[in-house]
This record gives C-alpha cells, structure tokens and sequence, in this order.
C-alpha cells in the first residue's frame, strides 16, 4: 500500500480530527481538504491554536513524530512584553499542572521574536490595542503535554493570546498559507 503523507496549516478555530460526536457543530479537517480514506493527524493542535498539522495514512510514520527526540517550535504571542527572564525560566522547566497533578516541563529552547515571519499571517484579532501591549516568543519543546506551551507562558506571567506552530522536526510552516494542504513524500 502507498501511504499519503500532508503538511496543513491549520486556521484557528479547527479541531484536530475528522470525527465529533457531541452534538456542537465543530469545524473539521475534512473541510479543508479530500482527505484519502484513513488519514490521521500527527498530534493535535488545539481549536484555539494555528499552524503546522502533518497528517499522514501510515500509523508508523505518526508513531515516529510523535516521539520525545522530535522537536515541535511554536510561536506564542503572550500578554505584555516578555522578557529575557521569563525566557530563561521556561528553558529551564517550569511547574504546569497535567490532569490535576503538578509537571516540571523538560528544559526547551526558547528565545524572544521581536519581527514575526510574513508567512505567519495577521491571524484573527486578538483584541484591542487599548488593552496594552503584546510580544512574540518562540518556544521549541521535545513533549506535548495537554495545552503545555499555553500553561508555560501563563506559569512565567505572560498568558498565551494567540500560539502557532512553525515547525515539527525538519517539517517548516513556511510557504503555506492558513487552510492550505501540501502533499509531500515524507517529513
């Protein structure tokens, strides 16, 4: 059998799945794209969340990415200025709460964004200016614990308003546009 292998930029306000059985009307990946039979996402991003999906039709292929070894980098836009400080903790862990019991974050790359990429896109508003400043920091994690990043950025005292993923090992964001799908041979 040949496996089909997808890169996605997911809009916000999409599940991660192509199935919901609970009775809100939800957006699915299945809008985006035709999607071949069998076709399963590489992890998750969250409804709220944006950016790199890969999906795949080879369930060994999902297995390998999801793996601790593969890095994933996101994009957060936070509430205020963040500094170098909160930047410097974070790479070095910091306690989230995981299904009601305290987790120390494994240490990350994480640096501030002072010029965010033009691929990213203006996304949807957040808010008003009037309701003060924001700042960009990019955060690169080896795990995925449930909503991590967005619990990471509130931990150090900057709360996540908008959160994208760039990039899943050697698989870039760039060059896809919010909604697009790109077939690709392997990530």
């Amino acid at each position: 059998m040949n496996h089909r292998h997808f890169m996605l930029h997911k809009p916000h306000g999409y599940l991660s799945q192509f199935i919901y059985e609970l009775k809100r009307k939800k957006k699915l990946l299945g809008e985006l794209h035709p999607f071949p039979e069998g076709t399963m996402a590489i992890g998750r991003l969250d409804e709220d969340s944006e950016g790199l999906l890969l999906l795949t039709t080879d369930g060994k292929v999902s297995e390998q990415i999801r793996r601790k070894s593969v890095e994933k980098e996101y994009y957060a836009q936070v509430d205020g200025i963040i500094t170098q400080e909160a930047v410097d903790i974070m790479q070095k862990g910091v306690e989230i709460g995981v299904n009601g019991t305290k987790y120390l974050t494994r240490n990350c790359k994480s640096k501030l964004l002072p010029v965010l990429p033009d691929y990213i896109g203006p996304g949807r508003r957040i808010r008003d200016e009037r309701h003060g400043p924001t700042s960009w920091v990019s955060i690169t994690v080896t795990e995925g614990k449930f909503r991590q990043v967005r619990k990471m950025t509130a931990a150090v005292g900057f709360p996540t308003l908008r959160l994208i993923r760039v990039r899943v090992g050697d698989s870039h964001l760039e060059g896809l546009q919010a909604g697009a799908v790109k077939e690709v041979n392997s990530f």
